[in-house]
């Protein structure tokens, strides 16, 4: 057994992070005082109590620069939040929404996912999301670099496909994922699975995603999250000797069935190259 102290900071950090885990994740909805959206993911984040039902979560400041997160300074301006609830459908669309755009960048648009009203706060839901928790903020600590949420759920929002005859989640049709450590994930249904962190430099996102690939009726809105979170496409050329090189079908749909196989080995690269048409 090694023992560790915190002043041990990369290694302890990156130890800590592993051993509390799995975490759910708080895919957080906010608004400035203008209205501007933004929306997020955290992992540090849990079910706190029940009469009144709250949670916790925290939006800590940026490791890199120190710098206070968009989520945090909303909340400051316009205390309402939405967490919605991440599944595996949805998870590459969760990561790329954890890219650094910069302010006043709708996270909805860049990630590919749809605003819905909500019914008692100001922020919007995430559509795809199988459950939707409105909350209202009662309180905002900071400690160090953390700042620590605490927010009443005034209202709950349900997949009708998650209930049993009694209104209640059955487990067995829930598909949740949680964090881990580094870029593990867990699943609910199917164990451990990674995600790459976004790269410093941003991803394209899906506003920049060709039309005939955002539209795609093969590939799946993780797939799409995957190339959406690529920093650039290739350019022409290395399109054109990658095609010279390997048999490319010449209809769309065997061009998007053979980029998901891509996809499925974590080639993304190569499913651009696939998909990109001279």
């Amino acid at each position: 057994m090694i023992t560790l102290d915190p002043s041990e900071k990369a290694l302890f950090l990156s130890n800590i992070k592993s051993a509390v885990a799995p975490r759910p994740i708080a895919f957080a909805s906010t608004v400035n005082a203008a209205g501007v959206v933004n929306l997020s993911p955290f992992s540090y984040f849990n079910l706190f109590g029940t009469e009144p039902p709250v949670v916790v979560f925290s939006p800590n400041r940026r490791a890199r620069d120190g710098s206070q997160k968009h989520t945090y300074l909303n909340l400051l301006e316009v205390p309402e939040m939405v967490i919605n609830l991440v599944d595996y459908a949805m998870v590459q669309q969760a990561s790329l929404a954890s890219c650094e755009y910069p302010a006043g960048t709708n996270e909805f648009i860049k990630a590919g996912l749809t605003e819905i009203p909500s019914d008692l706060v100001r922020p919007p839901r995430v559509a795809e999301a199988p459950v939707q928790l409105e909350c209202k903020v009662l309180k905002i600590e900071s400690i160090g670099d953390a700042n620590l949420v605490i927010a009443e759920v005034i209202r709950m929002h349900i997949a009708d496909e998650l209930l049993d005859e009694r209104g209640v989640i059955d487990q067995r049709k829930t598909d949740w994922v949680a964090r881990l450590g580094a870029d593990w994930y867990s699943r609910a249904s199917a164990g451990l699975f990674e995600v790459p962190k976004p790269a410093r430099n941003l991803g394209i996102g899906f506003d920049q995603l060709p039309e005939n690939v955002r539209n795609s009726t093969i590939l799946t809105g993780n797939e799409l999250g995957m190339l959406a979170n690529a920093e650039r496409l290739p350019e022409p050329e290395e399109v054109q000797a990658y095609q010279l090189e390997n048999h490319i079908p010449s209809s769309r749909e065997e061009r998007h069935h053979l980029a998901r196989r891509r996809l499925a080995e974590n080639k993304v690269r190569e499913a651009w190259l696939v998909l990109l048409q001279l």
